[in-house]
């Protein structure tokens, strides 16, 4: 295959992968929250998503040795013998763990759509990291789409400001104060966490599975930890799996799955691509809570939805955009 088809090829499959992944796991995370049966214990179901990380990653950086001899060499050198190398790693492994330990309260007591609407603050947090840590330069387009996109957040809240909270499978009533504070959090902390990693990863020639591994060795004990402290009477009464069936599996794979994804994102950002998968995402997420859900479309929820959409594009839009000098080393700092 000629390199430019196969240049398209590789666009159109990210593209494909980055929207169904990021519609499917705001729907698939609201529905565990919500369905009839026995509430699963949100943190453990984190904690088992780490381990797969920490698995699928230590395969392939498996796959880019010839033997399990220069495999195991490779990873005791990099993860035990350069110490610094990995701590450097500990910020955004624990960020990582909090975050998504917010967003699993998020989808319990937000809508599929609201949620994803929301969550995209993160664009707003990570360009204003990346000004901060990186000293890069926004053009004037991209600051007129980060004030679009906060006014479309603000709009779809408030479209569902005067509904009732709904009850769902929780032993309490949904609090759209309390979703949208997690959700909030959990956009702060991934803007942070991706300004660190996209640091860590480009400012270093190891591959990214290797980084991975070393963020997954850091993030799991972490997250087993938060685990034990928040849930421990909860684990013991019910025990580590109470709840889980094959969608929990499925849950578990495409979490894992979106954040090995992410690294690769990082590693090989393409703007226009995310842009347009985030955007078709809340399109897919809203049409399917309909008719998943009972969800009920308003005025504003669909103005602010539009809002957000054309902010992504138009924060998109440049080719090239301006930066100043990046100081990686400042991670040695961190």
């Amino acid at each position: 295959m000629p390199s430019s088809q196969t240049a398209n090829f590789v666009k159109v499959t990210s593209l494909v992968i980055l929207t169904v992944q990021n519609a499917l796991l705001g729907l698939s995370m609201r529905y565990s929250r919500t369905r009839e049966g026995p509430m699963f214990i949100a943190s453990t179901v984190v904690v088992m998503t780490e381990v797969l990380k920490l698995m699928a990653s230590l395969f392939l950086v498996y796959c880019e040795h010839d033997d399990f001899k220069s495999w195991r060499q490779a990873l005791c050198h990099r993860v035990t013998v350069i110490k610094m190398d990995t701590i450097k790693v500990l910020v955004p492994s624990l960020v990582y763990v909090i975050q998504n330990n917010l967003l699993y309260i998020s989808a319990s007591h937000l809508d599929a759509t609201t949620y994803q609407i929301t969550y995209q603050l993160r664009i707003l947090t990570t360009s204003l990291f990346s000004v901060l840590m990186l000293k890069r330069k926004l053009l004037p387009s991209q600051w007129a789409a980060l004030v679009l996109l906060v006014l479309g957040v603000a709009i779809a809240q408030l479209s569902s400001c005067s509904e009732a909270p709904k009850q769902s499978n929780m032993s309490h009533a949904q609090n759209r104060f309390i979703g949208f504070s997690a959700v909030l959090v959990a956009s702060f902390l991934s803007g942070f966490a991706g300004i660190v990693v996209e640091m860590i990863l480009k400012c270093s020639d190891i591959s990214i599975w290797m980084r991975n591994v070393q963020l997954t060795f850091l993030s799991f004990p972490l997250a087993l930890l938060m685990c034990l402290i928040s849930d421990w009477n909860k684990v013991v009464r019910l025990g580590w799996f109470y709840g889980y069936d094959y969608f929990i599996a499925y849950l578990i794979v495409l979490q894992a799955a979106g954040g090995m994804l992410s690294f690769l994102v990082v590693k090989h950002s393409d703007n226009i691509l995310k842009g347009f998968a985030t955007s078709l995402a809340i399109v897919i997420s809203g049409l399917a809570s309909v008719f998943l859900f009972n969800f009920r479309m308003t005025v504003l929820l669909i103005t602010g939805a539009m809002m957000v959409i054309g902010s992504i594009l138009l924060y998109s839009k440049p080719a090239k955009v301006e930066k100043g000098p990046v100081r990686f080393r400042e991670i040695e700092n961190i």
